[in-house]
């Protein structure tokens, strides 16, 4: 079985966005109720309580808070469930000696996230709209795209994010892998002045937006900064700054999702380093790496190539870009060197030269095997 997510926004009347606001302050203040309880629990009786244990004492908590019993029953358990998945990273990171990082009470404003199970709390009626219990009338959907045939469609969730309102489907789908695609192989090296270099020849240049957007984002993080805490002139400025980061980040998620469905529409094998992203982005280079994403490419890539029949192959990332692709000599070169100048005669781009070495390795072959009669520039 494959697990999918597919996402799409709805758009509540003003009086369903008061309500679904309201749905959400009330499921934060179970959540920190909740917290407070285990807390409490702990300190004066050194008992850990568990999701069962405060699972058992909701419908008490009903009865007694008519707002909180307005709303779905199993999506204030899964707030519950939501709590302990908290605690359980909690004391794994602790065994771990990672920064542990203990729960902390939410506020209202940042409370954002309600999960449903769809038919029990939250329903899709036979007009295309979502019933929500609690919620006056029906809800528009935009359903950009249909929901697969015979999918198990199992969790809901809603969320608020700049001033508008999705619903992400949890879904499960056959595995319906066939036998892998037959076509071109293709060694991918990424960079910082070029996103991605192919073996192939092909180079695109990595879109840069947090350089393109920092001007603006500065004039609305002043004007934040200069409005009174608590007037409705912050809450505006608020809103607006965070309307224009959400824009920037659709756009720096839009550009990955479209190449790596272009690579997965013309290869059927794909080569990648296995790049330890993490570390690098803890270097003097952290800002190009994140504006980068190379993750996030790897992901799409990866989750695009599982359903498409694409083989997805990373290999040891170490020498790569030293490495002569056609007699495999250690060529050295610092950061400021952008060709691949080797004794043998080999000159090319020294992100293409990397891409073919990281093609190579994917297929086992040595260095030089079948690259004269391929596209690469070599000169005697």
């Amino acid at each position: 079985m494959v697990q999918r997510s597919y996402k799409y926004r709805f758009y509540p009347s003003e009086a369903q966005s008061v309500v679904l606001t309201e749905m959400l302050g009330a499921f934060c203040d179970l959540y920190n109720a909740a917290l407070q309880q285990r807390i409490e629990a702990y300190r004066r009786q050194h008992k850990t309580l568990r999701y069962f244990d405060q699972s058992s004492e909701l419908k008490a908590v009903r009865a007694i808070d008519e707002r909180l019993a307005g709303f779905s029953y199993s999506a204030a358990q899964q707030v519950l469930r939501r709590l302990g998945k908290a605690f359980t990273a909690f004391f794994r990171r602790l065994k771990t000696k990672a920064k542990a990082g203990f729960p902390r009470f939410q506020a209202k404003h940042r409370f954002d996230s309600a999960e449903f199970r769809v038919g029990d709390g939250l329903t899709i009626r036979k007009s295309k709209r979502l019933g929500i219990t609690g919620i006056p009338g029906e809800i528009k959907v935009k359903w950009h795209r249909a929901l697969p045939a015979g999918a198990t469609v199992g969790a809901a969730v809603l969320s608020r994010a700049a001033g508008k309102w999705f619903v992400c489907f949890q879904i499960v789908l056959p595995d319906q892998e066939g036998p892998p695609r037959d076509g071109a192989a293709v060694g991918i090296d990424v960079g910082l002045s070029s996103l991605i270099a192919t073996s192939d020849g092909e180079s695109i240049a990595t879109p840069h937006w947090t350089k393109h957007v920092a001007k603006k984002q500065r004039r609305l993080q002043r004007a934040l900064a200069r409005c009174k805490r608590g007037s409705r002139r912050r809450l505006k400025a608020k809103h607006r700054l965070a309307r224009h980061s959400a824009h920037t980040a659709n756009q720096r998620r839009d550009f990955p999702h479209k190449l790596s469905r272009s690579l997965v529409e013309r290869y059927a094998v794909i080569a990648l380093e296995d790049l330890n992203v993490d570390r690098l982005a803890r270097s003097r280079l952290a800002k190009a790496v994140h504006n980068a994403a190379w993750g996030q490419l790897r992901s799409f890539l990866e989750y695009k190539a599982a359903s498409a029949g694409v083989r997805v192959k990373v290999v040891d990332p170490h020498g790569t870009s030293q490495t002569c692709p056609v007699c495999g000599a250690d060529v050295a070169k610092t950061l400021a060197d952008r060709m691949h100048i080797c004794p043998c005669g080999c000159v090319m781009d020294r992100d293409i030269a990397a891409a073919t070495v990281i093609l190579q390795r994917a297929q086992g072959m040595g260095p030089g095997t079948g690259l004269r009669s391929q596209s690469q520039r070599v000169t005697a």
